[in-house]
């Protein structure tokens, strides 16, 4: 188990643990305040039994989703690092920093859908630690195929997306295929990081993160789907989602280096 993995582990065990509710409220209130969370569409930070129930905390009150078809919204409430055209096979993790889409997929996309996104287009969301850590759907889907990589968990701040060469691909990720109504491809892709180990989707509970597991697992899906604005799960912690489309699917707005919340537009069909 890489060092990354077993540090993410140990903090995983104190931000799951449930001190007593003084202690406990000490630690939230603290996260908060050293953090800078915004707490105005949330409850009380004092109210989470854990530091990882505050991570993971649900809005009080939805967000208004626009359910246009014209439109893709963003997944989360994040930070645009990097955007833009997937040149043939090579897609970028930061300005200069190139890595395969190939590779990051894996053998389990087939080379057929594969093609289908070269040339296509890319938008990367960071969430820091700070950040509502949930991600939702970006359109009305379905969903055919989740596809869990085990990998290590290099954090994936700035500072080691300029430094790690292919990142993405050597993290641990799961990536979604999804298709829209008229056939469409286009893949979500959520990237663990350090500290944060564990990630959870609400629809597939076998699906578990950061633990011994070193083979690649797939689970196919016949009717499921999913409508934009739902929550598909949870970073415990702050982390990466990646999204590509297939080449002439969207515009994508112009966002690098820009926060967006979750239910803003990022793109919109052509």
């Amino acid at each position: 188990m890489h060092i990354t993995n077993k540090i993410s582990k140990y903090f995983h065990k104190f931000a799951s643990f449930k001190f007593y509710t003084p202690v406990q409220s000490v630690i939230n209130n603290g996260y908060v305040f050293l953090l800078g969370l915004d707490m105005s569409e949330f409850r009380s930070p004092s109210s989470y039994k854990t530091l990882n129930e505050l991570f993971t905390r649900a809005l009080v009150t939805p967000r208004e989703v626009d359910m246009s078809l014209d439109t893709f919204i963003s997944p989360a409430d994040s930070f645009v690092s990097e955007a833009g055209i997937i040149k043939e096979d090579i897609s970028l993790q930061i300005k200069g920093m190139e890595y395969s889409v190939k590779d990051l997929f894996t053998e389990h996309i087939s080379s057929e859908d594969l093609a289908k996104v070269q040339n296509g287009t890319f938008m990367n969301f960071y969430l820091s630690p700070k950040d509502y850590h949930r991600y939702h759907a970006v359109y009305n889907s379905q969903l055919l195929k989740l596809i869990h990589v085990p990998g290590k968990l290099y954090p994936v701040n700035f500072k080691y997306l300029n430094k790690q060469d292919a990142l993405f691909i050597e993290n641990e990720r799961v990536i979604a295929q999804c298709k829209t109504k008229n056939g469409q491809m286009y893949y979500m892709v959520f990237v663990g990081a350090l500290n944060v180990g564990k990630m959870a989707f609400d629809f597939e509970p076998a699906i578990q993160t950061n633990s011994d597991k070193t083979e690649i697992s797939v689970y196919e899906y016949d009717d499921l789907f999913i409508n934009k604005g739902d929550c598909m799960g949870h970073f415990k912690m702050g982390s990466t989602v990646l999204l590509f489309w297939e080449e002439n699917m969207v515009q994508i707005e112009e966002l690098v280096n820009e926060p967006v919340r979750f239910t803003q537009t990022i793109a919109k069909i052509k």
